[in-house]
């Protein structure tokens, strides 16, 4: 088991659900993105993802795409985010790190490459919104082979009968979209939404996490017994922004999110 499976099998054992943050590396600087991510740790933060910035972040809505300009505008690359993550990981943190990040980027880096430098800098886990579930065989097999980072696997309210098929091979958890939209969206949440977590949770053997449009625990109510754990992500992207990147806010809300799920 990786530090993912390894904290979601914890998380079963005490009863708790995860909470999942997403930040774009490289804001607001790169050793300011390392002080957010040893904030959120010491937060009580079960994983981070952290979004390697792309010029064109189709899944993404208008917060998250600024985020990804002004980053990339900063200089961030791929190898940078790398090098991050290997320090990161010499200070002793131990907190799950997966990437959110395009496919163009993997393919212009080399997918042996980028699976072998995974491995190499200590990234847990790889989320691709991109590739399809046809194209996805090189990049998991290349990650396999590496036995390091896994790759998160994401299904949609439109996946319908497909879900089986998509969740087959899933490892560590399942990011559940709560929406047709891009992220970001507004927080409240409809009957059909329930019952699609329902169905995906019926048929997942690793824990399902919802994302998409949550902002507060009080979002999750409706879906609390179905789903084991949220990701935020655009409105930690806001929390961030107007407290100019604090450290400190940043810890206060994850540990107030923590405390009230």
């Amino acid at each position: 088991m990786n530090r993912i499976e390894q904290k979601m099998a914890l998380l079963k054992e005490k009863n708790e659900k995860a909470l999942i943050t997403y930040m774009t590396a490289g804001l607001p600087d790169l050793n300011g993105t390392k002080e957010l991510v040893r904030a959120q740790e010491e937060a009580g933060v079960d994983v981070i993802e952290l979004g390697i910035p792309f010029s064109d972040p189709i899944a993404d809505g208008p917060v998250i795409q600024n985020a990804s300009y002004r980053s990339i505008c900063l200089g961030t690359t791929l190898k940078k985010v790398f090098q991050l993550t290997e320090e990161l990981r010499r200070m002793g943190v131990e907190i799950p790190i997966v990437y959110m990040m395009y496919y163009n980027t993997i393919l212009s880096y080399g997918i042996e490459a980028f699976a072998k430098k995974c491995k190499e800098a200590g990234v847990d886990g790889v989320i691709v919104p991109d590739l399809p579930l046809e194209e996805q065989a090189e990049l998991t097999n290349a990650l396999n082979r590496q036995n390091g980072a896994i790759f998160i696997k994401l299904v949609s309210p439109s996946s319908k009968e497909r879900i089986p098929l998509i969740l087959e091979h899933a490892r560590g958890f399942v990011y559940c979209v709560s929406s047709m939209g891009v992220t970001g969206g507004e927080g409240t949440f409809h009957e059909e939404i329930l019952a699609y977590l329902k169905e995906v949770k019926q048929i997942s053997h690793v824990p399902i996490m919802m994302g998409f449009g949550v902002r507060t625990p009080e979002d999750l109510k409706p879906m609390q017994e179905v789903i084991d754990g949220a990701i935020v992500g655009t409105h930690f992207m806001r929390v961030l922004e107007e407290a100019d990147y604090s450290a400190a806010a940043a810890k206060n809300y994850c540990r107030n999110f923590k405390k009230r799920f």
